[in-house]
């Protein structure tokens, strides 16, 4: 098989070689000298190799032997893996994303793309859980009160469920980031590489400045370890809140859960959407629909305050 080589930075490849191994590997090369955020190159490598793995099945090497038929046979694998609808639609996606790249680097003569005749896979846009107003404040109720990781993880509930961040972006925050007296936090590299600002309120600046009394101001990260000799990861967090959790005990929530309940309780309190959408970061409102569940009860407020017989007759 030919691989590619690497000289001086650039990856050498025949345009007759169509080896699947060897366009995927210049793929991902070139998704990251286009600069793309280190979580788009995971999701593009973690999605393709799973793929490589179905076509060890089916004892295909090469891009020349793919057809529409296979992608669909790829489709079903990956239900019988026990992949959800949400892990195939990613799948697909990423797999269009290379066919798609491939088809425009080489050109190839007489090649028809197979992923033009398959339909991405539907996906039912459930609303998602977000994590319950009163299991944050179990959360907070068994921070103990008088040790550094008590302070600092109830500061923690408070900020995640404020700004709305991702983990990923709130375990990026540096000090220099934020403003305690007026809450507002600088996202620098959101989804997309895209800035943006967050901000939490006077309870939650409250809790973060009896947090940042006990902080060493040495580090760079806003939010350390118990040592307070590293920035907090995301292993860490997840670990924090189950151990919390069960404190508390009430059922572990997702770590994205914060971040749906703060859209919800946004929107229930009357924030304009797009408004909301800026706080979250989103690049159209198709993405944040999924964030608003809807209860009965929302549905019925809503009909009572703007139902025309009641209020117009």
């Amino acid at each position: 098989m030919n691989r590619p080589t690497i000289a001086q930075g650039i990856i050498k490849i025949s345009d007759q070689d169509t080896y699947l191994l060897t366009w995927i590997e210049a793929f991902l090369f070139d998704r990251k000298a286009q600069n793309l955020a280190k979580g788009t190159l995971d999701f593009y490598r973690r999605h393709l190799n799973i793929f490589i793995m179905f076509c060890d099945t089916q004892v295909i090497t090469r891009i020349d032997q793919l057809d529409a038929n296979t992608i669909r046979k790829y489709m079903i694998w990956l239900e019988e893996k026990g992949h959800n609808p949400g892990g195939i639609s990613a799948a697909y996606r990423s797999l269009r994303a290379f066919l798609y790249w491939w088809e425009e680097e080489i050109e190839p003569e007489g090649w028809n793309n197979p992923i033009r005749k398959v339909k991405a896979p539907k996906v039912a846009l459930e609303p998602l859980e977000p994590v319950p107003l009163y299991t944050v404040k179990a959360l907070c109720d068994a921070c103990p009160k008088n040790t550094f990781t008590g302070i600092r993880d109830r500061a923690i509930f408070l900020s995640l469920l404020d700004t709305g961040a991702r983990a990923s972006e709130f375990l990026n925050m540096d000090l220099d980031d934020m403003n305690p007296i007026t809450g507002e936090i600088l996202i620098r590299e959101g989804k997309g590489r895209k800035p943006r600002t967050v901000f939490i309120g006077q309870k939650s600046r409250k809790a973060l400045r009896k947090y940042l009394r006990l902080r060493n101001v040495d580090h760079l990260a806003l939010w350390v370890t118990k040592d307070q000799t590293q920035r907090l990861t995301y292993y860490g967090l997840k670990s924090m809140v189950v151990r919390r959790s069960r404190s508390a005990g009430v059922k572990t929530p997702a770590l994205h859960a914060f971040r749906r309940q703060f859209a919800l309780s946004c929107l229930r309190s009357g924030m304009n959407v797009y408004h909301l959408q800026n706080l979250m970061g989103h690049s159209d409102l198709q993405v944040l629909n999924r964030y608003l569940k809807q209860t009965t009860k929302d549905v019925s407020d809503a009909h009572r305050q703007a139902g025309p017989v009641d209020n117009s007759l």
